[in-house]
C-alpha cells in the first residue's frame, strides 16, 4: 500500500503546534518513521521564537507536545523566528 501524503499523526501534531504557538508563519510535520507514528521530524518559524536561543525554541516545541512525546521513538525539532 501507498503511504497517504499526512498521517493522522501529523494532522493531529499541527493542530497542536498551532494552538500553541497562534503567530506561526510556517509549521510542518512530517512522519518520519515510515508511517507508523514513533518519529517526526517538526518544523516551527515563529514570531514567539524572536530573541530566544534554540535550546528555549526546542523546549518550547516540547513542552507543546509533551503527551504525544511520551508515545513516541524520536523527534527531529528545527525552528526560527520569521525573518525580517
Amino acid at each position: 500500500r501507498g503511504l497517504a501524503s499526512g498521517t493522522d499523526g501529523e494532522s493531529r501534531l499541527a493542530r497542536l503546534l498551532r494552538e500553541k504557538f497562534p503567530r506561526a508563519s510556517a509549521i510542518k510535520v512530517v512522519d518520519i518513521s515510515g508511517g507508523c507514528g514513533d518519529m517526526y521530524e517538526i518544523h516551527v518559524e515563529s514570531e514567539e521564537f524572536r530573541e530566544k536561543r534554540p535550546v528555549q525554541q526546542h523546549r518550547m516545541v516540547t513542552q507543546a507536545l509533551s503527551e504525544e512525546i511520551k508515545h513516541m521513538h524520536g523527534l527531529r525539532i528545527f525552528t526560527s523566528a520569521p525573518k525580517g
